[in-house]
């Protein structure tokens, strides 16, 4: 229980730099400079200002200084970092284990935020968690079927654009397909990317009518976190399509 609270508190410290991230690097600034201020009046946070979720409730969502309010995507990130590593250490007891697939969750948690709202994946955040991911399991085995769904979808891209003459899919979902391929191997990886496409395309006729263009790494993310989490079940399913 002592040891699920502390990775709990480690998620929300996560989500904690993920707001950094999600609010500076879009806009090509540093995460480590400035110090933490607020964007409106720009005045510089005292340490007790910057305690994940507990700072924004003391503070009742208001800046300590201007009293302008605060995004409630701070407190919602941290949770949602803190949901995210508490979900892995439930279904990976290893401590270690959890809290590398955790941070690979945590950080596709950013990115899809980034996409969403930016339509941009930056590598600073892609890369780290595709190396972590090369770290889980057999890292020989990882990286081999890793390389390979990056090779498949490369070869996919390169194939549908010059169908279609016009740019199809991004590097970043290259980067994606190479994560999804070391955490999960050869099936259910497959299984995975099928996920995210039939959830995209549901996605899709949402919102089709309002022009409004989906990025693919939410999904992408989404459904390696589905697969991942119901692997068994899913897994069955597909063996006994088989028999």
């Amino acid at each position: 229980m002592i040891e699920l609270l502390l990775v709990i508190l480690f998620g929300l410290c996560v989500g904690s730099f993920l707001n950094v991230a999600i609010l500076r690097l879009p806009k090509g600034e540093s995460i480590n400079l400035p110090a933490s201020h607020c964007p409106l009046c720009l005045h510089p946070l005292r340490w007790y200002h910057n305690i994940p979720l507990l700072s924004w409730i003391f503070l009742r969502g208001k800046c300590a200084f201007c009293h302008s309010p605060i995004s409630v995507q701070y407190p919602l990130i941290e949770l949602s970092s803190a949901f995210v590593y508490g979900i892995v250490y439930f279904r990976e007891p290893a401590l270690v284990q959890a809290l590398l697939i955790g941070s690979i969750f945590a950080l596709l948690l950013a990115l899809s935020i980034i996409d969403l709202r930016y339509k941009a994946v930056p590598d600073a955040l892609s890369l780290p968690a595709l190396i972590i991911a090369f770290c889980t399991a057999s890292p020989l085995e990882s990286l081999q079927n890793g390389l390979l769904f990056m090779g498949a979808l490369s070869l996919l891209r390169f194939l549908v654009s010059f169908l279609t003459q016009k740019e199809a899919m991004g590097e970043a979902d290259i980067i994606i397909a190479g994560i999804i391929g070391a955490l999960l191997g050869i099936k259910l990886g497959m299984a995975a990317i099928y996920i995210a496409a039939l959830i995209a395309l549901i996605a899709f006729m949402v919102v089709r009518k309002r022009g409004y263009e989906l990025p693919f790494i939410p999904f992408l993310s989404l459904g390696l976190f589905i697969t991942w989490l119901w692997s068994e079940p899913i897994l069955s399913f597909m063996e006994s399509l088989y028999e």
